[in-house]
């Protein structure tokens, strides 16, 4: 067996950065949610993501994909929301076979109502941290990045308006 390639002091002080910051900016999300709107990250992700689909429906195949998740994952998140009134769930309609996870009324307010918070918060937590500069060196090293760990481009969807 090849004796692995270490990583540089430069590299390793980054690596730990970097481990430390995709660790604690998760819970810092969740805990302003659950605090603002006694939702998960992931919920909130999972009705953004279909906030943004066209008629606010998308197969939940392809919901789970687009919010990284295991089908068995995102399937409870959608049962809560639906509990709560902000998505229904029908069959397909094309095949029948799969399902369809459809944002409600409900759930659009309420996306509209948590929206600014969650927004506030990842200014606060990111963007107020950061120079313009800075911005665009973290939009470039997240694409490279991700060329890496999702190289389709499937995982993780063009925000509103484009790239």
């Amino acid at each position: 067996m090849s004796e692995p390639q270490w990583l540089s002091e430069e590299e390793q002080k980054a690596w730990r950065k970097f481990a430390a910051v995709f660790t604690l900016l998760p819970a810092s999300l969740d805990a302003q949610l659950q605090h603002d709107a006694q939702l998960t990250h992931f919920a909130y992700f999972a009705l953004a993501m279909l906030s943004e689909a066209p008629d606010r429906a998308l197969r939940m195949s392809e919901l789970a994909a687009r919010s990284s998740s295991s089908p068995s994952r995102l399937s409870h998140t959608i049962s809560r929301l639906e509990n709560r009134g902000y998505v229904q769930r029908a069959r397909a309609a094309e095949d029948g076979r799969g399902q369809v996870a459809q944002m409600t009324d409900d759930g659009m307010n309420a996306i509209s109502e948590f929206a600014p918070g969650h927004v506030g918060a990842v200014r606060r937590f990111v963007f107020d941290a950061l120079t313009a500069e800075q911005v665009q060196q973290l939009n470039e090293i997240s694409s490279a990045i991700l060329a890496k760990i999702d190289p389709d481009g499937t995982l993780v969807p063009p925000p509103p308006g484009g790239e």
